[in-house]
């Protein structure tokens, strides 16, 4: 695979878990884990990009690249995109975007990330989606559905069940459509450079604001994202004390 970089950001104020990226778990902060998950592509760009001192200091401190940023940015595109600007990225690289509070994120998700914008470079975007099996999540708006082109370009994202089986749902949602697959959203993001220079000047739209999902912002300024199909859902990150325990338990196991 041809090289790309990998950009992880990471904020210290969090709504639910305060200091999130300095977490210890199994001996060493939570950013560290995920640098070295990403380490584990055999990527050499690798920036962990943050707007506080503390994490700053601590990813030096492990050998880490390290990038101060704004600590205006409303997520972490737009954090990305002033790496991207700072280190003076040409228009067609390609940046994975490995959340901070991943430590473990397998090696396999970051490369298929990168793949959808190295073998379609017609690709804005990349992203992720795995198969539905239940009626339950299929109907679920907290999981977003996205349906996909024959080249595996996402069409629509949504929070609604897509694509809508018209005779089958007209009876009730116990049972999920089994004429097209339905597929997950994962929120794992790949951006092409050119993609990340328009960025700011993309103002929110009128589906990005109803259904609250920022990617339809790409969509309807005519950005393709390419999508990676994969077999299950990745692991959750950590949000939560709880999440902290389990994690650590299964970084010890490791």
């Amino acid at each position: 695979m041809s090289a790309y970089k990998i950009v992880i950001p990471a904020r210290f104020g969090s709504s639910r878990l305060p200091g999130k990226p300095l977490i210890e778990l199994a001996g060493k902060p939570m950013i560290q884990h995920v640098y070295e998950r990403a380490m584990a592509t055999g990527i050499s760009d690798i920036v962990i990009a943050t707007d506080d001192q503390r994490i700053f200091d601590a990813a030096q401190g492990f050998g880490a690249h390290v990038v101060m940023t704004s600590v205006e940015h409303e997520n972490g595109t737009e954090r990305i995109a002033e790496v991207a600007a700072q280190l003076g990225w040409g228009a067609d690289d390609v940046v994975v975007n490995v959340q901070g509070d991943e430590p473990l994120i397998p090696r396999d998700l970051i490369e298929l990330t990168a793949k959808g914008l190295l073998d379609f470079p017609q690709a804005g975007m990349s992203s992720l989606c795995t198969p539905i099996e239940s009626a339950e999540d299929a109907f679920d708006p907290n999981a977003v559905k996205v349906v996909l082109d024959n080249m595996g370009f996402a069409m629509y994202f949504s929070r609604a069940p897509i694509p809508w089986d018209r005779d089958l749902y007209k009876t009730g949602q116990s049972q999920m459509t089994k004429v097209a697959p339905v597929y997950r959203h994962i929120g794992m993001y790949g951006y092409r450079v050119s993609f990340l220079q328009q960025y700011a000047s993309m103002e929110m739209t009128a589906l990005e604001q109803a259904e609250c999902l920022e990617q339809l912002r790409a969509l309807c300024y005519g950005v393709k994202i390419h999508m990676g199909v994969i077999n299950q859902p990745p692991g959750h990150g950590v949000d939560t004390p709880e999440d902290v325990a389990r994690v650590e338990a299964q970084l010890a196991a490791l």
